[in-house]
């Protein structure tokens, strides 16, 4: 899922307010520091889950190629069960 960058500030400012208000962190690094963090460690998982999804078009079309085509197979199932197996190897979480 793509996020425009005001997303991902908003949704970092979020985090960063319900783990300060839960008590689970305590700041002690500028609040600018730890947004950036937050905000760099979400743009990573979004880049590594559509790299994930290309990967997992191009293996199922490859897949397929190599059957002869797509006759009688259920091309969104079978593509959702090639990233599922590509997310646990690779230890993402979908």
């Amino acid at each position: 899922m793509r996020l425009k960058e005001e997303q991902i500030s908003r949704l970092a400012e979020h985090i960063l307010a319900d783990l300060t208000g839960a008590g689970l962190i305590a700041v002690k690094k500028e609040r600018g520091a730890l947004l950036a963090a937050i905000k760099a460690a979400i743009s990573a998982d979004i880049q590594a889950e559509e790299t994930l999804e290309k990967d997992a078009e191009k293996l199922l079309d490859q897949t397929l190629r190599s059957m002869g085509g797509e006759a009688g197979i259920d091309r969104h199932r079978m593509l959702r069960m090639i990233k599922e197996k590509l997310a646990k190897d690779r230890k993402i979480v979908l």
